[in-house]
């Protein structure tokens, strides 16, 4: 899973006192966490749905709500809903956790002289345990164009999408510097992601959570990569990993389509993923191109245990054998899409997914089972 140290975390503080505020301020600034502050539940509302933080931690006793109103309105909230909140009370009621902690809080904190380190020793843990539960950020690469990396992408993030109804996935492309996927799977859309990173803080949060397109058919949210290289151009770099980590936020899945990106842009992102795809093709070239790329990722402090290679002979069926191109490359390949002969290409042109297309080819078993494998078990 992803590392938290890596990604800076957010702690929304909602306490009606002004001394408190800043004191926790203090603390979890010096602990390293992005702090927003609020002094009533509607005003903690408003900031958790627009900034989507990590973490609130809440005083119960508040002028304007309810705690346990609170927390039943940002539990019935899809971009609040699985976020960890801790009631930190002003007031020792011990008989008012379990009201609390059934209404939808994870923690309940006393005020006290060992208040704020509970509080620290807390936050990681919650942030831990809330990445095992299912959230996953999953990058698509190869080491050279024409693999069918895109189509790949989609369609494996669509079977996740379908065996998965109660989970929101989310798919960006970021293959530049023109965008692809929006050709395999035919959505025209205006908003891309260069547009989407010219957006305010606030704009970026309300588009990802609220209007970012769903395309029923491939059962996922998609954010569209520029439509040319004009649009490239006014991509504001800096901003990706917001829209990546806002996404995170609010998504149970996030499949990112690299294509053949190696660069400053997408590195961070591949070194934060909990699955990194790499595509390869047939031939010796392609393989001995991913061997380069693979040990360039190693010495970034990339696991192999995160990594899963596909051999993708739906492209071509010459070329090496699984077991050349494990050889070759040092890893092993985790599954291989048989060859489809015109097929692949076929789905492609047509805008449908593989396993809607063609639901009883083997392919489209194969496509299930990799998916299956990424994203785990679906829950009962």
């Amino acid at each position: 899973m992803v590392n938290m140290e890596e990604v800076n975390q957010t702690v929304l503080v909602i306490d009606p006192d002004a001394v408190t505020r800043r004191y926790l301020d203090t603390a979890l600034q010096t602990s390293g966490y992005n702090v927003l502050l609020a002094a009533s539940a509607l005003e903690g509302l408003n900031m958790a749905w627009q900034n989507l933080p990590n973490v609130i931690v809440v005083d119960p006793v508040l002028p304007d709500l309810q705690a346990v109103d609170l927390i039943s309105r940002l539990r019935q909230d899809h971009r609040t809903a699985k976020v960890p909140c801790i009631a930190l009370s002003s007031r020792d009621l011990h008989d008012q956790i379990p009201l609390h902690t059934s209404a939808g809080f994870n923690e309940y904190l006393v005020k006290s002289k060992q208040a704020v380190p509970q509080l620290l020793e807390l936050i990681p843990r919650l942030l831990k345990e809330q990445s095992k539960k299912g959230k996953l950020l999953v990058v698509f690469l190869s080491a050279k164009g024409g693999l069918g990396t895109s189509s790949l992408c989609a369609n494996i993030a669509m079977c996740v999408g379908k065996e998965r109804p109660d989970d929101r996935l989310a798919l960006v492309d970021l293959v530049l510097p023109i965008g692809s996927i929006a050709n395999i799977v035919g959505y025209a859309e205006q908003m891309n992601l260069a547009t989407v990173t010219a957006l305010t803080d606030e704009g970026m949060v309300s588009y990802l959570s609220e209007n970012l397109p769903k395309l029923p058919e491939w059962y996922f949210n998609l954010l569209v990569g520029s439509p040319d290289p004009e649009s490239t151009s006014q991509l504001q770099i800096g901003r990706v990993n917001a829209v990546v980590t806002t996404l995170q936020n609010i998504y149970d899945f996030v499949f990112i389509d690299l294509g053949r990106s190696l660069s400053c842009i997408s590195l961070p992102i591949i070194q934060r993923a909990d699955v990194i795809v790499f595509i390869l093709g047939t031939d010796i070239g392609t393989i001995k191109l991913t061997q380069i790329v693979w040990g360039y990722l190693k010495t970034k402090g990339v696991d192999s245990k995160r990594i899963y290679t596909i051999l993708n002979r739906a492209i071509g069926l010459e070329g090496l054998t699984k077991a050349e191109a494990e050889q070759i490359l040092g890893v092993e390949i985790r599954a291989t899409v048989p060859h489809m002969e015109g097929n692949f290409t076929l789905a492609n042109n047509r805008h449908e997914p593989i396993a809607s297309k063609f639901p009883n080819d083997t392919s489209t078993i194969i496509l299930k089972q990799i998916a299956q494998q990424i994203s785990g078990p679906v829950s009962l």
